[in-house]
């Protein structure tokens, strides 16, 4: 484990709580269970990536306390990890954002004292704002002295540090785990999960939950994305597609009805990409077998969310009046498996 001989408030990363969901779904013959990775200490389960890249550069002698820089792309989370373990060692944590960070994220991130770089101007060619990102930090990379970067997006630790959610999952279950639903962003949690059933020749289904005009399992529509941490703009560099055995793309309003609906009947307050993969199964319920065990993978908590998801204000200007949506959204074409709005 990743945390072994660690102390202090890095060892409180993992072992996570499984909380079953008794009230989310209504007339389906399943068990639902909710993996709750906002109780990382850093509110996420990108706290697991950062940890694991981090440390295994800090005992490789990659990455040396007090005279090493972190240099990283994050659009919120892994950042806040990967700035809660610098601060710990002291190293120094350069990161680059985007425009449509929130104000709230670049806060704590200042809080722990990271140096913010801001990319503003979309790449010409595609228009999204990742591919500056990330040629940003290639060239902090030959300007900054004695630069690490993690680079969640190739960096094979990031899956790795994902076996320990699965194996927790698995662990908790004792091993009768039919389905597990987890958003795909990095690829890191879809490839760990996937790795830790193929390891242990386990008769589980990984369902990946993509956003509609994301990059990853070829969307059929292209259109901007409003949830961070949902989709990407980029194949990521870790993704093998056979690690999901099926997929379900969810849009913006999905997810967010699929927040909205969660805290309503659990009064668990999630994130964006919490709500898609809370949509997903809503989507495929229909088709899982009576008394299948399933397990949603939670990646945050709903706090950082407060301004977008939770704003009847913001809701309403990108999606007009939809509160009538709350109870009643999803229905599923079966040949696409794609989620479409009622």
């Amino acid at each position: 484990m990743a945390t072994e001989g660690l102390k202090g408030i890095l060892s409180t990363i993992g072992n996570t709580p499984l909380v079953e969901l008794e009230r989310l779904l209504v007339g389906h013959p399943i068990r639902v269970f909710a993996k709750v990775e906002r109780f990382n200490p850093g509110g996420s389960i990108k706290d697991r990536s950062a940890l694991g890249m981090l440390l295994r550069a800090i005992r490789s002698g990659e990455l040396v306390p007090g005279k090493s820089t972190v240099v990283e792309s994050s659009s919120g989370n892994l950042a806040i990890g990967i700035a809660q373990i610098c601060r710990y060692f002291g190293i120094r944590f350069i990161c680059v954002v985007d425009a449509r960070t929130t104000d709230q994220n670049i806060a704590i991130l200042r809080a722990y004292e990271a140096e913010i770089e801001v990319v503003t101007e979309p790449d010409p060619v595609s228009g999204e704002l990742l591919p500056q990102r990330l040629r940003r930090v290639e060239e902090l990379m030959h300007t900054v002295p004695v630069a690490y970067r993690p680079d969640q997006y190739t960096n094979p630790a990031n899956p790795q540090a994902q076996l320990e959610t699965m194996r927790e999952i698995v662990e908790a279950l004792d091993g009768a785990v039919d389905y597990v639903f987890c958003a795909v962003g990095t690829a890191g949690t879809l490839g760990g999960c996937a790795s830790y059933v193929r390891e242990h020749a386990l008769p589980t289904t990984i369902v990946a939950v993509d956003a509609v005009g994301s990059a990853i399992f070829d969307s059929p529509t292209t259109c901007d994305r409003l949830i961070p941490g949902h989709g990407a703009a980029c194949v990521p560099a870790l993704l093998d597609p056979a690690d999901a055995d099926l997929v379900v793309h969810v849009d913006d309003l999905g997810a967010v009805v699929g927040c909205r609906r969660l805290m309503q009947r659990e009064a668990i307050l999630a994130g964006g990409s919490s709500g898609a993969v809370v949509t997903a199964l809503e989507s495929v319920a229909p088709e899982i077998p009576a008394g299948s065990t399933c397990v949603l993978v939670l990646p945050d908590g709903g706090d950082r969310y407060l301004d977008t998801v939770y704003s009847e204000t913001w809701v309403r200007r990108h999606f007009g009046d939809v509160a009538h949506l709350w109870q009643d959204l999803v229905t599923t074409n079966p040949q696409s498996r794609e989620t479409v709005r009622c």
